[in-house]
């Protein structure tokens, strides 16, 4: 099979997309790795990048390298015109309405960090509350702990269910006069259950309670509209978007981001300076100190031209069905103890074989070229939940196949075998 092999393996309907050709653009997926071909099936962690992103980094630091800004030069010209360029496409990636509400971030994480100190802390009080979920990431997590912490504040958590769901009833029940911030995960890093963020989002501005979204897991596999979802902060990573590592966006309302005095002071993000006082510059540059991750913002902007060409909503489509047969596939093996049963997932699956320990399975998977990540995945409460120190993740992208879902579970079979199963 060439073409889309999970939906021909459960349906048998054609498709217009040709995973095998896709594949070619990934340099990393031909390879090796201990005798057998790589079958990469941790993608929840970060993603492999397509050659269009490799060469486009390569050219932005062999032909077209220099500072950006205020540079008379070609070369800086150059530069700032493929930087703010890569801007431009990352709000239309994420349905911005205004370029100027896309903040260059390293990552999720900052962006993130960036919401909790700049704009949330100066507006908590003593018995303030911000709200969240019991399926975090941890960077959804300890900065809220971390501001709770500097000013009295309390951190609310919304549990979750069986299956690995909020509770909406415990979340609409939890919304108070003293919530000042939502901040929610779009898709769960550790179980893929995609949470109802438009739900979410309105019933909070019911209340005229902000919110933020973490979107690291989303981007890869649903086409955002943050305009139409209604969010104040919207936040993705470049790494899990088949981008560089080290940048990222904050997506946050121009109103909002006007509100919010600057996270990190210095060159760039400054008007004018006097030993006396700064003026800052607007959004998004007043939060952009220093010289910021040139090449990588340009190469996250290719990333994001890449997965528009393909088209969102068919790799979606695609993802969707290889989880269907996955998640049909272990279903079938006794031994297999699926943790996170959302009705609504994306492409991840976070499981257990018995009483062998992840990180076993983990290895002896590797043994056959077979990648998947084990551990708590930066949700331990979520991992406390479920009773369960650690799970084995499979976490599948467009570019996976209906034959690496049996390799996968041909090797899982053979972790049982080794342990007398």
């Amino acid at each position: 099979m060439t073409r889309l092999e999970a939906t021909d393996v459960l349906a048998g309907k054609p498709s217009s997309f040709d995973v095998s050709r896709v594949r070619l653009d990934f340099p990393a997926l031909s390879q090796i790795v201990n005798g057998s071909p790589v079958a990469y099936l941790d993608n929840a962690a970060s993603t492999q990048k397509p050659t269009s992103v490799i060469e486009t980094v390569t050219a932005a630091y062999t032909f077209n390298y220099s500072n950006v800004h205020r540079g008379v030069h070609t070369l800086s010209q150059r530069a700032t015109e493929a930087y703010e360029g890569a801007r431009e496409t990352a709000r239309q990636f994420l349905g911005a309405p205004l370029v100027e509400e896309i903040v260059f971030v390293r990552g999720t994480t900052e962006g993130i960090n960036l919401v909790a100190q700049s704009y949330l802390r100066p507006r908590l009080e003593p018995g303030d509350e911000v709200l969240i979920s019991g399926l975090e990431h941890h960077s959804n997590i300890v900065p809220w702990q971390m501001v709770c912490q500097q000013t009295g504040a309390n951190l609310r958590v919304v549990p979750i269910n069986a299956k690995g769901e909020i509770d909406l009833d415990a979340y609409k029940d939890a919304l108070s006069r003293r919530t000042r911030l939502v901040a929610m995960s779009h898709i769960s890093n550790a179980l893929g259950t995609v949470n109802p963020v438009q739900m979410i989002v309105e019933l909070a501005q019911q209340r005229g309670i902000p919110t933020l979204i973490d979107g690291a897991q989303a981007a890869p596999h649903l086409a955002l509209d943050v305009a139409t979802l209604g969010c104040d902060f919207y936040t993705v990573s470049g790494h899990k978007v088949f981008g560089p590592t080290g940048i990222g966006v904050l997506y946050g309302r121009l109103d909002r981001l006007n509100e919010m005095e600057p996270y990190q002071g210095g060159g760039e993000m400054i008007r004018s300076v006097t030993f006396e006082s700064t003026e800052y510059a607007s959004p998004p540059h007043k939060f952009e100190a220093g010289t910021p991750h040139i090449a990588g913002a340009i190469g996250l902007g290719a990333a994001m031209d890449y997965l528009t060409e393909l088209g969102i909503d068919t790799i979606g489509a695609y993802e969707t069905d290889l989880l269907r047969y996955a998640t049909q596939c272990l279903g079938r093996l006794p031994e297999v103890r699926l943790i996170g049963t959302a009705d609504d997932k994306a492409a991840v699956i976070s499981f257990l074989l018995e009483d062998i320990h992840a990180h076993d399975v983990g290895t002896i998977l590797d043994q056959e070229g077979i990648a998947v990540r084990v551990g708590h995945h930066c949700a331990q409460p979520v991992m406390d939940y479920f009773q369960v120190s650690s799970t084995a993740r499979a976490s599948f992208a467009f570019y996976n196949t209906a034959q690496e879902v049996d390799r996968l579970v041909g090797g899982i079979k053979n972790v049982l075998e080794v342990f007398g199963r």
